[in-house]
């Protein structure tokens, strides 16, 4: 979990994704449209990815891809974030954590 720790604190949000998934590729888009440049750990493109996916699993994520992280703390996975999304909740965790200005 240490690993998903450190990762997540590095940027004011980062998304935790496979390059195959679909779901993934949504929640990128959607913080691309909102005007966040998240960083990006592609789980199946990294070395570590295993060891990642296992402490995402241990969080609570299911499924593991999307999990997002906004100011180093977990959200959560596409139906969270999409939730958070349409109720506006997202805007001001954005801000908050300094991803977005506007």
């Amino acid at each position: 979990m240490d690993v998903v720790a450190t990762l997540a604190s590095q940027r004011a949000v980062v998304i935790f994704s496979k390059s195959t998934c679909c779901m993934s590729h949504a929640i990128k888009r959607l913080f691309y449209e909102q005007g966040v440049s998240p960083a990006v750990v592609e789980i199946d493109q990294n070395m570590y990815g295993k060891d990642i996916e296992w402490a995402l699993a241990r969080l609570g994520c299911s499924p593991t891809v999307p999990a997002v992280f906004v100011g180093g703390k977990f959200v959560g996975t596409a139906n969270t974030v999409m939730t958070l999304h349409l109720n506006g909740s997202l805007k001001r965790l954005l801000k908050e954590a300094g991803a977005l200005w506007l």
